[in-house]
């Protein structure tokens, strides 16, 4: 059976597939709040939140596996947003510290219940075994594909 899913698409185009989905629903529910947001810009917005008052901008280029570029580019439109400022670590002059402003943190406040029930709606009809090995089968193709 393996054989024959990865002779029809590809993994690849499963996981996209997927992946897209998600995505839309996301989309549609930033549509639905009425708030100008990207996947990419609530990633990192909801990472800042998580990090508090130890979100660097370096941490945050690590945690979103994209490239610093793209991700200095999304910072900069958050920032642009007023949803977040960007200052210096006290004592040390080279890293960005991010931190939520007011209305930032108002975002992420809408959002969040949202994306609990979107994160919940993942997982519908899903036992904790065949969540957990979901995962590890995940790991294991991103593990394969790390060895390339």
């Amino acid at each position: 059976m393996l054989h024959q899913i990865d002779e029809i698409s590809g993994i690849g185009l499963h996981l996209d597939l997927v992946l897209r989905k998600v995505q839309d629903a996301y989309l549609r529910k930033f549509q639905e709040l009425n708030l100008d947001l990207t996947i990419e810009q609530w990633v990192i917005l909801y990472r800042i939140y998580q990090l508090e008052d130890k979100a660097s901008q370096s941490d945050i280029v690590k945690s979103n596996f994209r490239n610093r570029a793209t991700t200095s580019r999304v910072i900069g439109k958050l920032e642009n947003k007023g949803w977040i400022s960007k200052t210096r670590f006290e004592g040390d002059m080279k890293r960005f510290k991010l931190e939520l402003t007011q209305q930032g943190r108002a975002v992420v406040n809408t959002i969040e219940p949202h994306a609990n029930q979107l994160r919940k709606k993942a997982i519908k009809g899903l036992d904790v075994l065949e969540f957990e090995t979901f995962l590890k089968v995940l790991d294991q193709i991103g593990d394969n594909y790390s060895s390339v």
